[in-house]
């Protein structure tokens, strides 16, 4: 089942990779476009998600079991439990899609690497997935100054700098800052805490992986995360309270203090 999952990615890839002119790296944004596309019911079910669970906890409600069982963590949860019950609610509603892209992210890996083969033994392991299009290989993996079956670096002064590396660290912060919940509830809530540290920890993962594999896959994460923040600029879901620490800001008063 997997191979045949692999065998799919590697064909579609081939096949906008000779639509646009054979150019992977253009091939590996377009599909991840369309990848986004296909996963716009997910997304759209995980802002909803965010948004319900925004609601409940400015809620009244919300605020007094808060207040009334703040020295009994027990008691707490498994009144917040209830609440989520009765409202419909998943807490982790708006880690959902993120993991469920896993399985396309590491299958997307896959087939950079078999398709981007350049050995006789990978040729022959890549032959067993290509339908159609086995005359376009090997693949002309040059793509800007990256080589997309190495990891990326960019020379600067006699160092590598791995810029993409950085870039997905953050643009996968801004992409988790908006489609996770910020809450006010602090250490009693343990969804909030769970959000925090997903907001923390993934783009340092989505940045460790960017750094280590090949650069293909760290071309899939930008565009991922660029098409999804894009995404959610579109519809009107980018808060910038949210994305930017408030000290950052300019403050209503220096906004309205007579310019000298």
């Amino acid at each position: 089942m997997w191979d045949l999952f692999i065998s799919l990615m590697i064909n579609i890839l081939l096949y906008i990779y000779n639509l646009i002119g054979q150019n992977f790296g253009w091939a590996i944004i377009i599909f991840t476009i369309l990848t986004r596309v296909v996963l716009y019911p997910l997304t759209a079910r995980q802002m909803k998600s965010s948004k319900g669970m925004q609601e409940l906890q400015e809620s009244k409600k919300w605020k007094d079991i808060q207040e009334k069982y703040k020295g009994d963590k027990e008691k707490l949860s498994q009144k917040q439990i209830e609440i989520y019950k009765e409202m419909g609610i998943n807490p982790l509603g708006s880690c959902l899609p993120t993991l469920l892209q896993f399985p396309i992210i590491i299958g997307l890996y896959q087939a950079i690497i078999r398709t981007l083969a350049v050995t006789p033994l990978q040729l022959v392991n890549l032959s067993k997935h290509i339908t159609d299009g086995a005359n376009l290989i090997p693949i002309n993996n040059h793509f800007l100054w990256m080589e997309l079956s190495n990891p990326e670096r960019l020379q600067i002064f006699g160092f590598g700098v791995p810029v993409l590396a950085i870039i997905v660290a953050i643009t996968s912060y801004l992409q988790s800052k908006m489609i996770t919940t910020t809450t006010g509830s602090g250490g009693n809530d343990q969804s909030a805490q769970m959000n925090k540290m997903m907001q923390l920890y993934m783009p340092l993962f989505m940045g460790y992986l960017a750094l280590t594999y090949a650069s293909g896959l760290a071309v899939y994460f930008v565009a991922s995360n660029l098409a999804s923040i894009g995404q959610y600029a579109l519809m009107g879901q980018v808060d910038l309270k949210k994305l930017i620490p408030s000290k950052l800001l300019p403050s209503k008063s220096s906004q309205n203090a007579p310019k000298k």
